[in-house]
């Protein structure tokens, strides 16, 4: 990359190599190859006269080299055409497939289809990463199942939960994004044959007028391409509705990743949870005591990117018009590319964050004891009234106990002396055991730890069982 030209921080910085690989010119181009490879190869068995030394040509020029991706841009700038220039190219380089390539194909063809068939492996590579997060947050949320801390509401202390429960809250929206990720790729359709308009006819012309085998055509180019399902019924392209349906399928990872990043960001300033930090690791440049959550800021920071270049799928297929306009195409270049590579960043760089959480076990326990005895007050005027107290005379009594705590621990800060100002007052007539007992964490976390082992059971643990090979090996190094 020269130094004097834009770099796509996608590509030089936060995506995987993989990742990038997908949308590279040599595997959209080889993926034409393989396309063209295709309807030779059922048009040839159709009964069209197609050469075998064509077909062999075909063959030995799947992967595009440099030199043929250099040519193929020459003759773009010449044809003001993509398809063509590659048409040409590849003529060059095998000329006994010349007078076959592309035969009673349009542009959409390869064009369209390749893209099919890239999103089918991007989608793919996503699966595979999200269900390395998904086990790692799973780990994660297992072992912190009953540890008791404080629950936030409006981020302000609430009833207890645990920190395996709270990881649970992530888990469960990021095994939905998952989900729907193998859905987008199970139902995604082929475009197959379709020609200028949809209707099949220069397939029918080839066929001299044989509509079976125009048809036979299609499903063959379908099966050969890997797909078991293809549109019925298209313009020149498939509908751009496919493309909103991945491109939200991405936004809504993104957002899970965005409101894991935002709670983690938040939980580093309390000092209770903290995202990996190396040792090696700046954290300002102006403080060196700095600890900043750098890479849940950058997961929100993309998550916003994925969030609004997502939108452009809908809007592109809200702006076709009829049977097909090519205002799609220079846009779809971008976002289909960019925002896998997003989504492939985010997932990256979640891994990461996850698999080193830091868990300030005593800071947890310490904002726990200073939030307890307010949140504790009714199980306390419970077990006094259980000793012969009047209710009502001791829940004036504790409000006002309660209250003064309260404004004690604003103006002058210290320890909460809620529990010590109860044990003092014989109204209660409560033992230090019996208030003990009354502000044991474990009473107030309810089912959060079963409610931990029910949801891995029921709705993790399959997924990871269906994904053991993609979490063999040691996660991806986050590049920046």
């Amino acid at each position: 990359m020269s130094a004097d030209l834009y770099d796509n921080p996608l590509v030089s910085r936060y995506a995987s190599a993989e990742m990038s690989a997908l949308f590279s010119a040599r595997t959209k181009f080889g993926t034409w190859r393989r396309l063209w490879l295709a309807l030779a190869e059922a048009e040839k068995e159709l009964g069209l006269a197609i050469p075998d030394e064509a077909l062999a040509a075909l063959r030995e020029h799947l992967v595009p080299t440099d030199e043929e991706l250099a040519s193929a841009d020459r003759y773009e700038r010449k044809t003001k055409h993509d398809v063509m220039a590659h048409v040409h190219a590849l003529g060059d380089a095998a000329p006994a497939a010349r007078g076959i390539v592309h035969l009673g194909a349009t542009s959409a063809f390869v064009g369209d289809n390749a893209d099919i068939l890239v999103v089918r492996d991007a989608l793919t590579l996503l699966e595979r990463r999200s269900a390395r997060v998904i086990a790692a947050l799973a780990a994660f949320a297992r072992e912190h199942r009953d540890l008791p801390c404080t629950g936030f509401t409006h981020f302000q202390a609430a009833q207890p939960t645990t920190v395996g429960k709270r990881a649970c809250l992530w888990l469960q929206d990021l095994a939905l994004d998952h989900r729907e990720l193998v859905r987008r790729r199970e139902e995604l359709r082929f475009l197959g044959c379709k020609g200028a308009t949809g209707t099949e006819a220069s397939f029918v012309a080839l066929f001299d007028g044989d509509k079976e085998r125009a048809a036979r055509l299609d499903r063959l180019v379908t099966e050969k391409a890997g797909f078991s399902r293809r549109f019925l019924i298209a313009g020149q392209t498939y509908t751009r509705k496919q493309d909103g349906f991945v491109l939200s399928a991405l936004s809504g990872l993104a957002a899970s990743a965005s409101k894991f990043a935002n709670d983690l960001r938040l939980l580093q300033h309390l000092k209770e949870v903290e995202e990996p930090f190396g040792t090696s690791q700046v954290g300002s440049s102006a403080m060196p005591y700095k600890r900043n959550p750098m890479k849940c800021e950058r997961i929100s920071s993309l998550a916003r990117w994925l969030l609004t270049t997502a939108e452009n799928g809908h809007w592109t297929h809200a702006h076709q018009w009829f049977e097909r306009t090519l205002d799609d195409s220079a846009n779809r270049r971008l976002a289909l590319a960019e925002s896998f590579l997003t989504a492939d960043s985010i997932l990256l760089l979640w891994e990461a964050v996850v698999s080193g959480l830091v868990v300030n076990r005593e800071v947890i326990a310490r904002r726990l004891r200073d939030e307890l005895p307010f949140l504790a007050t009714e199980n306390l005027l419970m077990a006094a009234a259980k000793k012969g107290g009047d209710r009502q005379l001791l829940h004036e009594r504790i409000r006002v106990l309660a209250q003064a705590a309260g404004d004690r621990l604003k103006a002058e800060g210290g320890e909460n002396t809620l529990l010590a100002d109860v044990a003092a007052d014989p109204a209660f007539r409560l033992t230090a055991r019996e208030i003990a007992d009354a502000i044991d964490p474990a009473l107030f976390v309810g089912r959060a730890p079963e409610q931990v082992d029910e949801f891995l059971a029921a709705e993790i643990d399959p997924i990871l069982a269906a994904h053991q090979g993609a979490l063999a090996g040691a996660a991806e190094e986050v590049r920046v």
